[in-house]
């Protein structure tokens, strides 16, 4: 199978992350955003599925990751410094600390910033990628 054809068979998948571990669930999505499960896996070649979160509020942290782990991001103002923790940001924006888990876990080049577009998260359980007809995604939790 040559790397257009894998090109041209993208798959959809969708992976319920209720009761996941944010960052073991991270490790498997961004495998097949990369498209290191098939055999045509290129390093510099976007040979990687869709895959389709649903459920991110219902995600789980170990530790005391909840309360230390802290997220910041800047305004482009001075002293425009945020910080968030992540039970906040679970509270607040459950796509954006799955999205941000992902994506810190591709490479960090031109490449990823196309792979992460195919990252599709929803806070509740509905999608509307329904007519791509998604395949389950099996990620242990």
């Amino acid at each position: 199978m040559k790397t257009e054809e894998a090109l041209a068979q993208r798959q959809w998948y969708v992976v319920d992350a209720e009761g996941k571990v944010l960052g073991r669930m991270a490790t498997e999505i961004a495998k097949v955003l990369r498209g290191k499960h098939k055999p045509v896996f290129t390093p510099n070649v976007d040979a990687g599925d869709f895959v389709i979160v649903v459920n991110a509020r219902g995600i789980k942290l170990t530790g005391k990751k909840l309360e230390k782990k802290v997220y910041y991001r800047h305004t482009d103002y001075p002293g425009g410094i945020r910080e968030r923790t992540a039970a906040k940001m679970l509270a607040e924006k459950p796509v954006e600390l799955v999205r941000l888990a992902v994506k810190g876990m591709l490479p960090k080049n031109r490449l990823s910033r196309k792979l992460v577009t195919k990252l599709k998260v929803y806070p509740g359980p509905e999608h509307p990628h329904e007519a791509q007809k998604p395949q389950p995604l099996a990620i242990e939790a």
